[in-house]
């Protein structure tokens, strides 16, 4: 029988030095994972170094968001998160399986489509690129026959089987049209094209950051634990199901997720302004393990 429960602890540290001393700066984190019906977060400490008041709440997007502000001058910023998080998964493709199956064209009602425009609208891109993302979208579309779910699940593999996972390759400049033009980037830039891809198509798209577990032996793309980035697709009838192309497969009990948004920005795990001009160094130790 396949497992359906998985308790993950996940440690996550990042450090921060700068060449002068900060006089000022202000600071909005998402790293406490989500609590919902198949993911529960049994516990989560957050700890900061200099020593801050926090104050915590639920953005726009439905992430747990952490603020602070440091007045005082400091060289060293350290913030460490540590939570434990159950996960509860059966069958990751059991919606693909249900009698109402979604088809092409996606029809939205009216109270629908105000939701969802956030999720809807592609990457601002020079028309002749977004009309090649749009006929590669159709590609799919075509080989499937028109259906929806086999559809996206051939986007998915290919994104995995036919782009080179290399990092260091990408910026957070990097447009779906580089990708798709050079065929290699790492998550964040794997999830970014296949947002694109699925809103030219009508599929409602965001963006998730989180964390995988690998199990650290190497055998994965993404072997190494660090912060992971995947896609949700808001499919009808079904909701919003995530699809993690850097690895080919359906989200499941290897995904905690910590914030959903448009893209990275809205979902980035720390963010920062400084308020004194200074050279910044940063370090990320991120561990993701299972635990009884």
């Amino acid at each position: 029988m396949a497992q359906t429960t998985r308790k993950l602890r996940v440690t996550h540290t990042t450090k921060y030095t700068y060449d002068r001393p900060v006089e000022r700066s202000v600071h909005k984190l998402h790293l406490c994972p989500m609590y919902d019906w198949d993911q529960r977060v049994l516990s989560h400490t957050l700890s900061i170094t200099p020593d801050v008041a926090t104050v915590e709440c639920e953005d726009v997007f439905g992430n747990w968001v952490t603020r602070f502000e440091i007045t005082s001058p400091y060289t060293e910023l350290t913030i460490s998160a540590d939570s434990i998080v159950e996960l509860h998964d059966s069958d990751p493709f059991a919606f693909a399986k249900k009698k109402i199956r979604p088809a092409f064209p996606l029809v939205w009602m009216p109270w629908e489509q105000l939701m969802i425009a956030p999720y809807q609208r592609p990457v601002e891109l020079p028309d002749t690129q977004l009309q090649e993302l749009f006929d590669y979208a159709m590609s799919f579309v075509a080989k499937n026959d028109g259906d929806l779910m086999e559809t996206l699940f051939e986007i998915n593999l290919t994104l995995f089987r036919e782009y080179q996972y290399a990092p260091g390759s990408t910026d957070l400049s990097t447009t779906p049209y580089d990708v798709l033009v050079n065929r290699r980037g790492v998550c964040q830039d794997f999830a970014n094209l296949f947002i694109c891809l699925a809103r030219l198509l009508g599929i409602p798209a965001r963006y998730v950051c989180g964390y995988i577990y690998t199990g650290n032996v190497g055998a994965s793309r993404a072997s190494s634990d660090a912060m992971h980035a995947w896609v949700q697709l808001y499919i009808p009838n079904i909701g919003w199901k995530g699809f993690d192309p850097t690895n080919g497969v359906l989200t499941g009990l290897d995904h905690v997720r910590v914030g959903y948004g448009r893209n990275y920005l809205d979902a980035t795990p720390t963010a920062g302004t400084l308020f004194t001009s200074a050279a910044e160094t940063m370090t990320v130790d991120v561990a993701v393990a299972e635990v009884e």
